[in-house]
């Protein structure tokens, strides 16, 4: 099988997003394309450690409930989450109401402050684990790399949880530290300017 289709306008997409219909746009806008935010890295690993065992087509159709639920990720507000907090979370359906990721969440929330605190952002700390792009495996044929397997363990020894290599990838793929869109996807061009043009402003990102 192939690992393109082609998209509603002719051009060749990875074939993963044909999936479901909210991938296209997810897919074509979003994924691969470089994030300095913080607030939008934050949600990212926040929800690759909600999908742990269920499909991302679940939690991206419940992304607006969650980025509701957790006050847009701003990690500032969530770490002063409370008991009664975690109380009214735990009872809202709109989210995946699992206890130990929506504590991960608030912890995380506690050690993204302190990192913050320490690094300048959460951004400057993250993209010194971008790869080289030369030392990459063949597009979607692997599910870690040594590099997302050091920022785990990064991550996990300053008590971050829920974030292991597999899911740190996930994140990686999707926040544009990898392009790993294949070979003859029409979006893989356009994720490699942007990442050219963030590359070009990366002192002012960072500064």
């Amino acid at each position: 099988m192939g690992m393109t289709i082609s998209g509603p306008d002719g051009r060749s997409r990875c074939r993963w997003c044909g999936a479901a219909p909210e991938f296209l746009g997810y897919h074509d806008t979003e994924w691969g394309f470089p994030v300095v935010d913080d607030h939008r890295l934050f949600e990212k690993l926040s929800l690759e450690g909600f999908q742990s065992g269920l499909s991302w087509r679940t939690i991206l159709a419940k992304r607006e409930n969650f980025r509701k639920a957790f006050s847009n990720f701003d990690f500032d507000k969530i770490a002063r989450f409370t008991q009664r907090d975690l109380a009214g979370l735990l009872e809202d359906k709109g989210i995946v109401r699992h206890r130990g990721k929506i504590e991960a969440v608030i912890n995380n929330a506690q050690r993204a402050q302190e990192l913050v605190e320490r690094e300048g952002s959460l951004a400057a700390f993250i993209w010194r684990y971008e790869p080289d792009p030369k030392q990459l495996a063949k597009p979607q044929a692997v599910s870690t790399s040594a590099e997302s397997v050091a920022l785990s363990k990064d991550l996990k020894k300053q008590g971050w949880k829920f974030v292991g290599p597999t899911t740190v990838y996930a994140f990686m793929q999707a926040m544009g530290l990898i392009n790993d869109h294949v070979e003859d996807c029409a979006i893989r061009a356009e994720v490699e300017v942007a990442r050219q043009a963030f590359k070009s402003k990366r002192g002012r990102h960072f500064s």
